[in-house]
């Protein structure tokens, strides 16, 4: 169990990471990361840190991929988390 709550740690900073990263290169009109790559650090577990990073760095905020889409990953996630804790734990 400890080691989940690394992994969540780790993929969470990732993710608020890569949003940072991607508006720097926005702003330096430079290669991007592709938005497959910040919404599967979200749904692998990152949701929360790519949500926080999202609204930090104001990127990404006007799609509707995003502003839909995080919230929907985190929803399921915190959903299939509740699940998984009353039905095995």
């Amino acid at each position: 169990m400890q080691y989940l709550w690394y992994y969540l740690i780790l993929i969470n900073a990732a993710a608020f990471l890569l949003m940072r990263i991607d508006k720097q290169k926005a702003r330096r009109h430079r290669w991007r990361i592709p938005e497959a790559a910040l919404l599967g650090a979200a749904a692998l577990g990152g949701s929360p840190g790519a949500l926080a990073g999202m609204y930090v760095f104001r990127h990404k905020t006007k799609h509707k991929t995003f502003t839909w889409g995080i919230p929907a990953i985190l929803l399921a996630q915190i959903l299939l988390a509740v699940w998984v804790w009353r039905r095995f734990l």
